[in-house]
């Protein structure tokens, strides 16, 4: 049974309830990806007032992406098992309790467990927000145009969070950029409680823990494998033991999923090239919008003096920038297909990211101009992806396909954070000339260059830092540009001579 058709035990909602539903859905996943970024400028912050060592600042970032993609493929399932609309409802009271544990923290540890918290809730949210809306709208276009507003909430999330942190930092104490969560779930959990239909529970399936603990220790070991092998100086040891845990660890979930009856995976979904140009779509588009958020963020306010405010406002401009295309994509993709949408948003995406690239040693005005672009492809590549995974499934898998979608977003984004951060400290150290009198503390990264001229005076030195870090920047700017290219091209390959949102494929995956 196709995703169109309506679903049994969710009876048709009227208009206004429908769009009602949208919104509150909306919220939560805007809660959702608020706290992916938010404190991409709240870090330098709250690593002082917790005097977190430089280990402890990166799980404090980290913890949150890394446990909601481990435990999103087990929430989806066990979505379909009790219910979606229970499963959004338990995701809202875990999220803000979390929120209060984490503004409340004490220490460094504390706020990682806490951040870890809030990522068990989100991980609950997360795929039920995509499969209300599933339930919910029937008709094939106003879906389109649902799906593609979730998608512009979800950019639009990520570019609000270093807005939000910023302010919050400079008016209210840091425990704020969790605080300001509470009062949204409290709305969100009545509305969703009066809008939300049951809709179907399929409670003859069991839901398998072991296999979500596989999938999270497979994606543990392969985040840790990348940065400990990129870092500076890299860990082979540790890489190479994180790299065997997530082989063994994504080998087990495989051979685990073929042998259980109901699997929490099912790959078989995989071969709907629609579906899997979907999920490639999200991975490339949230690797590309996730690094250039990070590093642009923290260029600006360590090169160019920015305060966090104004730093987070630069990257939103790739966030306005991708409504408009979210919008329209959801509109017109019934009538001219995946592929135009996808591939032609991923390769703006690409030029975008090359015009910051190549003119921010120019001035301002080529950022904000590159960032819009980049914000303009990515809108339209996210909203039909979202489409394109939720069409081509059948009904008894939608909370499977969003799981798989969400952690396509959570892995692309961590894959950057992983990757990108560890390139451009390695790069800042190779683009450092070896002759340079300059202390020796300077050379570990920009960071403690800075702290150094800021205790000593800026000499001659900190000008061939500066240029490092710009030339640093940019090469990450460029294997940015370099993997929206890939992925265009991959996924224009994947759709030659496909149209529509949908195939008939999806039926036939049982």
């Amino acid at each position: 049974m196709a995703l169109s058709q309506p679903l049994a035990g969710a009876p048709a909602l009227s208009r206004a309830r429908r769009w009602a539903l949208l919104f509150t859905v909306a919220a939560g996943l805007l809660l959702v990806t608020l706290d992916n970024s938010v404190l991409y400028t709240a870090l330098p912050t709250l690593t002082e007032e917790l005097s977190a060592s430089a280990g402890q600042a990166l799980w404090i970032i980290n913890a949150y992406p890394l446990v909601m993609a481990g435990l999103l493929l087990g929430a989806g399932t066990l979505g379909d098992r009790i219910g979606h609309r229970r499963m959004f409802l338990i995701g809202l009271v875990v999220f803000g309790l979390a929120s209060l544990a984490a503004a409340f923290a004490d220490s460094a540890a504390q706020l990682i467990a806490a951040r870890a918290f809030l990522a068990v809730g989100a991980a609950a949210m997360m795929p039920a927000t995509l499969a209300l809306i599933g339930l919910s709208f029937h008709e094939e276009r106003e879906r389109n145009i649902a799906i593609a507003i979730w998608g512009s909430v979800a950019i639009v999330g990520a570019g609000l969070g270093p807005i939000i942190g910023g302010w919050l930092l400079q008016h209210f104490w840091w425990g704020s950029v969790f605080l300001i969560n509470v009062p949204v779930v409290v709305v969100a959990f009545v509305a969703t409680l009066l809008l939300a239909p049951e809709g179907q529970r399929d409670t003859s399936r069991p839901w398998d823990m072991v296999s979500s603990l596989l999938a999270l220790a497979a994606l543990s070991g392969l985040v840790l494998a990348i940065k400990s092998l990129i870092a500076t100086p890299p860990s082979y040891a540790l890489g190479a033991g994180a790299l065997l845990l997530a082989v063994v660890a994504g080998a087990a979930f495989a051979r685990r999923q073929q042998q259980l009856p109901y699997p929490l995976l099912d790959f078989a979904i995989f071969r709907n090239p629609a579906f899997l140009a979907g999920t490639l779509s999200a991975v490339f588009t949230l690797f590309a919008m996730a690094g250039l958020q990070l590093v642009t963020t923290q260029r600006f306010q360590l090169v160019a003096g920015f305060t966090p405010l104004q730093a987070g406002l630069l990257v939103s401009v790739a966030a306005l920038g991708s409504l408009p295309s979210a919008l329209l994509g959801g509109s017109i993709l019934h009538r001219v297909g995946l592929r135009p949408l996808i591939c032609g948003g991923l390769a703006a995406g690409a030029l975008g990211v090359g015009v910051v690239a190549f003119g921010f040693p120019h001035g301002l005005g080529w950022v904000v101009a590159g960032m819009a672009i980049t914000g303009f492809g990515m809108g339209s590549a996210i909203s039909v992806a979202s489409t394109a995974i939720l069409n081509n499934v059948p009904a008894h898998r939608a909370g499977m396909a969003s799981s798989v979608e969400e952690v396509s977003y959570e892995f692309g984004g961590l894959l950057a954070v992983a990757m990108l951060g560890s390139l451009s400290a390695a790069m800042y150290g190779a683009f450092l000339p070896a002759s340079a009198d300059m202390p020796e503390l300077a050379r570990e990264g920009f960071t403690q260059a800075l702290h150094v001229a800021r205790e000593s005076g800026q000499g001659e030195w900190f000008a061939l830092a500066a240029a490092a870090y710009d030339r640093s920047y940019q090469i990450v700017l460029l294997v940015i540009t370099v993997m929206l290219v890939l992925g265009a091209t991959i996924i224009a390959r994947l759709l030659r001579g496909r149209v529509g949102s949908r195939e008939g494929a999806a039926d036939r995956v049982k």
